[in-house]
């Protein structure tokens, strides 16, 4: 059973009016209708339970009294802090809950995709968080306004919701946190505490969190579809979508790790290469600079260059988006298949789309990611090696 608690509680100060900024219309409705009918409409999502401030319980109620066909849902009554009012809802949430999700009732462009995702690798992980890769240069600056560091930016991610939790794992990390006095803020946060690991899942640039007059513009804009040339009739006639096809293989030997779209994988052989051999994505590389008509990796990363040593393809991956930006395209979407008898990957596809997705700063949606063996056949059936297709389609409005 999963159990989505949407939290609508907060004041919104920052949104300047005198109403709770959940109630403020978009596209004719109130934004946290938006949230609540989203999660509804998830197929895996069991039921929900809204945090209301206690003086807007009746009034929130009453909103969702006015939605025809929802999930079975529950209002209770919020607290002084985003983590005393999710601790009310736990208590009310039913003891078969097995998953537990946790939305800001502030972001109203949430995808059933994101949604579906998160219930997944939480399931399969205990805790899962929607995010999306950092696009800016982060300083680390002192009380004194000095620059002190600069953390290198694929490591860093924008935290979004909804997050995902066992749901016993969530109410000890908040029986724990209780009995700490401790004040985190978010969930992951708080599970974090506990020593459990929290997996990333690609969220979306477009989930964003309504908190300023301007919030609201930008999600009255992309709600309206203005962000997008696909679906976008007026500029349709202006999209010329091109495809690109990528293919490589590497090698097994002792020695090196499996790295396969971007997810290391248990195995007792590893795949050479001058980079960190990651088939999949040089294939996936080659289908998008190909689709361009920019050349392919071997022009833009050399394997007589040593920068590129050892070095990620997610990384590169991320630096091919940037090309592909750069020369007007925008990523459509991404189909690759794996060719490999030994081992297994369908556990890890899963998390190998997420982490395309995120590199690509597209939906997660957008890529698929199959594996495929040849039955014995040729040097993959024979384990020698590991092969990949994939084909990309991207689009440029001129």
């Amino acid at each position: 059973m999963v159990t989505a608690i949407v939290l609508a509680a907060g004041r919104g100060r920052r949104m300047n009016s005198s109403i709770n900024k959940v109630f403020m219309l978009l596209n004719d409705q109130p934004i946290l209708v938006h949230s609540v009918l989203t999660f509804s409409a998830c197929p895996e999502v069991d039921n929900l339970v809204v945090v209301a401030a206690s003086d807007e319980v009746a009034y929130v109620e009453n909103m969702l009294n006015s939605l025809i066909g929802i999930k079975t849902w529950q209002v209770v009554s919020g607290g002084s802090e985003r983590q005393y009012s999710i601790a009310n809802a736990l208590k009310v949430m039913s003891q078969t809950t097995d998953i537990v999700l946790v939305h800001d009732g502030a972001r109203p462009l949430i995808n059933i995709q994101c949604i579906n995702s998160v219930i997944q690798v939480a399931t399969a992980h205990q805790a899962a968080v929607a995010a999306v890769p950092v696009k800016d240069t982060i300083k680390a600056v002192n009380d004194s306004g000095t620059v002190t560091g600069t953390p290198e930016r694929h490591t860093l991610w924008n935290i979004q919701t909804p997050q995902g939790f066992n749901a016993h794992i969530l109410r000890q990390a908040y029986e724990q946190a209780a009995q700490d006095g401790y004040l985190g803020t978010d969930d992951a946060s708080l599970v974090e505490r506990i020593g459990v690991n929290i997996k990333i899942v690609a969220g979306s640039y477009e989930n964003i969190k309504v908190t300023t007059p301007e919030d609201l513009i930008i999600a009255e804009a992309l709600i309206k579809g203005k962000n997008s040339v696909f679906y976008n009739k007026e500029c349709e006639a202006k999209n010329m979508v091109r495809f690109g096809m990528g293919y490589d293989v590497h090698k097994l030997v002792e020695g090196r790790k499996l790295i396969l779209g971007g997810v290391e994988i248990p195995y007792v052989y590893g795949l050479d290469g001058h980079s960190d051999a990651d088939v999949l994505l040089h294939g996936i590389k080659d289908a998008l600079l190909g689709a361009a008509a920019l050349g392919d990796i071997g022009k833009h990363f050399p394997d007589t260059d040593m920068r590129y040593k050892g070095v990620s393809s997610i990384i590169l991956l991320e630096r091919v988006r940037e090309i592909i930006a750069e020369h007007g395209y925008i990523i459509n979407n991404i189909d690759a298949t794996i060719v490999a008898e030994r081992p297994k990957l369908a556990p890890y596809i899963p998390e190998m789309n997420q982490r395309i997705a995120a590199a690509l700063q597209v939906e997660i949606g957008q890529v698929n990611v199959k594996a495929t063996t040849t039955e014995g056949l040729g040097f993959a059936g024979k384990g020698e090696g590991i092969a990949a297709y994939a084909i990309a389609s991207i689009v440029k409005n001129e």
